[in-house]
């Protein structure tokens, strides 16, 4: 399967942490956008362990489970990775109130933190979809 289905996009689209991993890097939880277009866009500094291993392999994939408490579910998407100069602060505005409560000063001083800094879009292109759902 190559594609994602309208199911896998909207279970996507609900503010659960996907598991990123990059070439041979262990996953990490991060925040992610899946697009209409079928993408999978994240953010990240220029400088992480996880965009300087993806700029030497851009391989990369992400797994996200529905959380304890509902039935199981996981979506997996794998593809190359490309590293965009543009979008990622947008990206990260966008998210932060999927994953945060912003009505919370700390949280907002939290997120205006990332703002300021120098990020990074990174956008798998999917060329494998797998899902399990019981």
């Amino acid at each position: 399967m190559t594609a994602m289905t309208p199911d896998d996009l909207e279970f996507l689209q609900r503010p659960l942490h996907g598991f990123l991993t990059v070439s041979t890097a262990q996953p990490r939880p991060v925040w992610f956008e899946a697009t209409g277009d079928g993408l999978i866009q994240l953010f990240s500094e220029p400088d992480a362990l996880k965009v300087r291993r993806a700029r030497r392999d851009p391989r990369a994939s992400i797994v996200v489970a529905a959380p304890v408490g509902e039935r199981e579910r996981w979506v997996s998407v794998a593809g190359r990775v490309s590293i965009e100069p543009d979008g990622a602060h947008d990206l990260a505005a966008r998210l932060a109130p999927r994953y945060w409560d912003l009505d919370d000063p700390v949280r907002a001083a939290d997120l205006e933190a990332i703002l300021k800094g120098d990020l990074v879009r990174l956008v798998i292109h999917p060329e494998t979809v797998r899902r399990y759902a019981y």
